[in-house]
């Protein structure tokens, strides 16, 4: 673990997710005018929208004064994941037929921002705007494009399959468990946690088999696996449920061959040892072959 004291960036991004979070100060107001059964109804039309941009464009202009430069880009993405966070809450708390929408979008939200926590928290030194992982590649940013859309068409064409809830509440499960396995990896890794895979062994570099990697070689990468397809079984997204269990497998299984050969060649005999007795996680994923 790092030290006791959170680093700057770390700390600006907590101000910044809550003052994000702060978007829900328009529907608790407008409760107090009304019934909260149509504040929803109220910020899906003009005047909601209004209220919401203009309080994000304020809230914009405060991180503007308050921070500079590379601070700010912190402060400006930790803000936007916690109004999706905020919005994400309404929707789950209103009576709409986009209440699995809005689980999603706190699903979403919240994996990227604590991903920047955490590392900000254990491994301060490789801190960078890239821990959001919101710029983790092109295919990455495609495939919740392609989410979103089937969502959207599915809803319009055949809205009854947007409504199993017993299937939603099984993806929501699969996103807390598998978010919670991941975080508690990185957690039990500490300063040998890395978003990139390391070609170089630093001296802090430890071989971790304890806690989670007791029971898996890579628990961060099967919690990711199962987060991601639980956010498409949580949306009854079909296509993108095969899509994604597709895509993931075959990611996972080439960034685990490479990572263990970094891993190999760090530990040598001592990780061969670990990887005959502990198994990768992953279904059909054995990592790379030892001779």
């Amino acid at each position: 673990m790092a030290g006791c004291k959170l680093v700057l960036e770390g700390r600006v991004s907590i101000k910044s997710f809550v003052l994000g979070l702060s978007v829900l100060l328009i529907p608790l107001v407008r409760t107090c005018y009304g019934r909260a059964d149509w504040v929803f109804d109220y910020l899906t039309e003009t005047p909601g929208k209004i209220a919401i941009c203009v309080h994000i464009a304020l809230i914009n202009g405060l991180l503007l004064i308050l921070y500079r430069g590379p601070v700010y880009k912190v402060a400006v993405r930790a803000c936007f994941l916690g109004v999706t966070f905020g919005c994400g809450l309404m929707i789950s708390f209103s009576e709409t037929n986009w209440t699995h929408f809005g689980w999603y979008m706190c699903s979403l939200s919240f994996f990227h921002y604590s991903e920047y926590l955490v590392t900000a928290i254990i491994n301060p030194r490789t801190l960078s705007l890239d821990s959001f992982l919101l710029n983790h590649s092109v295919e990455y940013t495609l495939a919740a494009v392609s989410s979103w859309l089937e969502f959207t068409l599915e809803k319009l064409a055949f809205p009854e399959l947007k409504q199993l809830t017993w299937l939603s509440v099984v993806g929501l499960l699969m996103v807390l468990c598998g978010e919670g396995l991941r975080k508690a990896a990185m957690l039990t890794a500490g300063s040998n946690f890395n978003h990139i895979v390391q070609n170089e062994k630093a001296q802090s570099h430890v071989l971790v088999t304890s806690g989670v990697y007791s029971y898996f070689r890579h628990p961060s990468y099967v919690g990711w696996f199962y987060w991601s397809i639980g956010t498409q079984v949580m949306l009854c997204n079909p296509v993108c449920i095969l899509g994604y269990t597709i895509a993931s497998w075959r990611f996972f299984r080439e960034r685990i061959e490479e990572e263990e050969l970094s891993l190999i060649h760090f530990f040598a005999e001592d990780y061969v040892e670990y990887k005959k007795k502990v198994p990768t996680g992953l279904p059909f994923i054995s990592g790379i072959r030892v001779n």
